[in-house]
């Protein structure tokens, strides 16, 4: 088992990405928190409004890749969140955006296992690493044990790669005397009321609501599935907002059953299928065959020059299922989701319905 957090009655957490959607909500939902003393909210990105006033949040304004490290130790964290990522590729831009990403994180490992002061670290990493196949069915639900497969779609490799890299700095870490105890994350697509009110960019929700109105690309979206085209074996899960940072919070400062625990966070139940997705938007379906949905991803790409996100292999998570068994948190955590796949991705509920 490993140890658990020092019985210390304050933590000082560091947040990588802590401007973004993930990243702002465990900075806001901390910060309430008897027990954390202080924030430290790393982001290449400034301050958000939505955080401003928060009197034990301390900013740096550096990318995860850069130099960030000396001011970081300086406040002396003990718990580390690794929100950061680039998550939709940059259109001619592979190779930066890996760097990005991969490098950036594997930064944020050494940093965390070199650190005296950390204890903990927690990386989020993603289904879509078990990667969308011909070859998945709806029946099969990917267990943690199974690992990650190679695949085409940039973030799915990029998070494999990532969480190859950690498991490789840990194992090197207790080598050389370390005791930071790990615990990786692999969340559905997250949604709720926050995340459906964030505003830029293409996102599945508002593009099906007929909400993306505001330029020539997001009406040409929301155009495209004003029917509702589905391939037979599509489907989704959702993980509520509330849910993430729950699970995050409960990983972060109780005891974990090893050293190095990885853990997918999806909920029990039924999974959205296509024409569960018609339904709730109340759509007329239009099934078609997984190549079309490759044509139409490729043409989309290149012709927006990735201003709509159908980047290169993006196209099997809208053709093909990945479904993940996330009962380990139940079983062997004793962790109740609130939220169902369905009712998190229809109901306005939870900590930022208002």
């Amino acid at each position: 088992m490993s140890r658990a957090m020092s019985p210390t009655l304050s933590h000082r957490v560091l947040i990588t990405g802590a401007a973004g959607y993930l990243g702002g909500m465990l900075c806001d939902q901390l910060s309430k928190r008897d027990d954390v003393e202080a924030i430290i909210g790393l982001d290449q990105n400034d301050m958000p409004p939505a955080l401003r006033g928060m009197p034990n949040l301390h900013w740096i304004k550096a990318n995860t890749a850069g130099s960030w490290e000396a001011a970081a130790a300086e406040q002396k964290p003990d718990i580390v969140f690794h929100t950061a990522w680039q998550i939709r590729e940059m259109y001619g831009r592979r190779a930066l955006q890996w760097r990005g990403n991969v490098t950036g994180s594997e930064k944020v490992f050494d940093f965390a296992f070199a650190t005296p002061s950390v204890e903990r670290l927690i990386h989020f990493s993603t289904v879509a690493s078990y990667a969308a196949d011909a070859a998945n069915t709806i029946e099969h639900r990917f267990k943690e044990v199974e690992g990650f497969r190679e695949s085409d779609f940039l973030y799915a490799e990029e998070k494999r790669a990532v969480e190859r890299s950690l498991e490789r700095q840990f194992t090197q870490s207790r080598q050389q005397g370390s005791d930071v105890s790990v615990a990786v994350l692999r969340p559905a697509a997250l949604t709720g009321p926050r995340g459906r009110a964030r505003t830029g960019g293409l996102r599945l929700q508002s593009a099906l609501a007929g909400r993306q109105t505001t330029g020539p690309v997001q009406r040409l979206v929301s155009l495209l599935v004003s029917v509702l085209p589905v391939t037979k074996k599509w489907s989704r899960q959702f993980l509520h907002e509330d849910d993430i940072v729950d699970i995050a919070t409960m990983v972060a400062f109780g005891d974990l059953k090893s050293p190095y625990v990885v853990l997918n966070a999806c909920p029990p139940g039924d999974v959205m299928r296509g024409e569960d997705m018609a339904r709730v938007f109340g759509k007329k379906m239009l099934r078609i065959h997984p190549q079309i949905i490759r044509l139409a991803f490729f043409a989309l790409w290149h012709l927006s020059r990735g201003r709509i996100p159908s980047s290169r292999g993006s196209w099997k998570a809208y053709a093909y299922p990945i479904v993940v068994d996330g009962e380990k948190l139940t079983e062997v955590y004793g962790y109740r989701y609130r939220m169902n796949t369905l009712d998190a991705f229809t109901k306005n509920e939870g900590r930022y319905a208002a």
